[in-house]
């Protein structure tokens, strides 16, 4: 078990709390069964947040990280974001969390994680109001809709304090049995999605390593992950085809979310409008 680092540790220049930003600075109890939710402010709690997505993204899923902290998911955008944490009232753990890469700090970085992976182009006008999500992973013990509703509650929040409007971000869909399999279930995934949801030209995004969907079976009786068909469910839209990300060993799919796009219903829920 790794130590956390000295809770009275201050933050990077460029980590949190940052500038003109507005987000809550105490942890807010939802009523789902006792869970709290709250913004990181100190290196320990993003520590924290590090150590419950590797355990999801590599004991679970098999992703390669690399990160030079044993035990931690750590890239060079974490310093960058904002991390949203949800925890387990009783035990104080953190079970689910979203990091947030605002456009201010997009600039200081040169660009965000989903550049990495797609030609986002098109989307240069949008930047200005454009916010990252990812990272996002809830704890095995606690995949239930309460820890999900609590993370997008305190996201749509947050985009409108801000003045944002726009999300965007990866959505990743596992693969299995070295992608033999899993490959065919991601291409028909995405054979289904863009008859449904395909976002208008205007802003697609081209993967830069895509997912040969070509050459695979794009018929196969699949779903799409619960967190997809969540996006969906919110007003998403699928920007493109899906990427191939070896270190993750998932196709990612490019996703945008408008809070112009939230449903009626979402948006009373979140919004109170």
């Amino acid at each position: 078990m790794n130590e956390l680092p000295n809770p009275t540790l201050p933050l990077s220049p460029v980590s949190l709390p940052r500038g003109s930003l507005h987000r809550p600075h105490q942890s807010i109890a939802e009523g789902h069964g006792g869970i709290l939710v709250s913004w990181a402010q100190h290196q320990d709690e993003v520590r924290q947040a590090q150590r419950l997505r590797y355990q999801v993204f590599a004991n679970e899923m098999g992703a390669r990280l690399d990160a030079g902290v044993p035990g931690h998911d750590i890239d060079l955008f974490d310093d960058y974001c904002e991390h949203l944490l949800v925890r387990d009232a009783q035990s104080g753990e953190v079970i689910g969390t979203y990091r947030v890469l605002t456009p201010a700090q997009a600039l200081r970085v040169g660009s965000t994680y989903s550049d990495t992976e797609f030609d986002m182009w098109r989307l240069r006008a949008m930047r200005e109001r454009m916010v990252e999500l990812g990272r996002s992973c809830v704890h095995a013990d606690h995949r239930h809709g309460g820890v999900i509703l609590a993370l997008w509650g305190a996201l749509a929040e947050f985009m409108v304090r801000n003045k944002l409007d726009t999300m965007i971000g990866c959505a990743s869909i596992p693969m299995l049995h070295n992608g033999t399999v899993s490959g065919h279930a991601a291409a028909s995934v995405w054979s289904q999605l863009k008859e449904t949801h395909l976002a208008p030209i205007e802003y697609r995004v081209l993967p830069r390593l895509p997912l040969p969907v070509d050459e695979l079976d794009c018929t196969l009786d699949v779903e799409a992950p619960a967190l997809i068909k969540g996006y969906l469910r919110l007003g998403a839209k699928v920007l493109g085809p899906p990427a191939w990300d070896p270190d993750f060993n998932s196709a990612d799919l490019p996703m945008m979310m408008r809070i112009a796009d939230l449903p009626p219903r979402y948006r009373k829920h979140f919004l109170g409008a």
